[in-house]
């Protein structure tokens, strides 16, 4: 039985074992043939959506892998508006709206409210939360 799925992440890209931990939760429900719909990034897992990070050549670079994750699966990568706000990650409206002179909002992630994480809580069978 297929179940579609959504993923919460509240763990910064690197420091804690969270982000990679959902990273490879997402990959294996895929490979069992479950569909994910939607990571939404939350508190500090908004850094997974920083397009400024640049991990050395020998570690995992888990912003593009979850870039790559989206093109290929159709996932959509939500980053809370307010979350990411107050930790200087900045997509293109936010940067106009505040009169910032850059923004640094990873390609394929999208800012969106909370509204965005309880539609896809109404939405999928499962919700899982790192």
């Amino acid at each position: 039985m297929s179940l579609t799925y959504a993923i919460v992440i509240n763990g910064p890209a690197y420091g804690t074992q969270a982000a990679r931990s959902a990273y490879q939760f997402s990959c294996t429900l895929i490979e069992l043939g479950h569909t994910l719909t939607r990571v939404f990034f939350y508190q500090d897992g908004v850094l997974n959506g920083n397009a400024l990070t640049a991990p050395a050549s020998d570690e995992f670079d888990l912003v593009g892998a979850w870039q790559q994750l989206a093109q290929t699966h159709n996932v959509e990568l939500h980053t809370c508006v307010a979350a990411a706000l107050r930790r200087g990650i900045i997509g293109e409206q936010e940067a106009q709206q505040n009169q910032l002179p850059s923004h640094n909002l990873a390609s394929g992630f999208e800012q969106a409210g909370l509204g965005g994480l309880t539609e896809v809580l109404l939405s999928a069978d499962r919700v899982i939360q790192f």
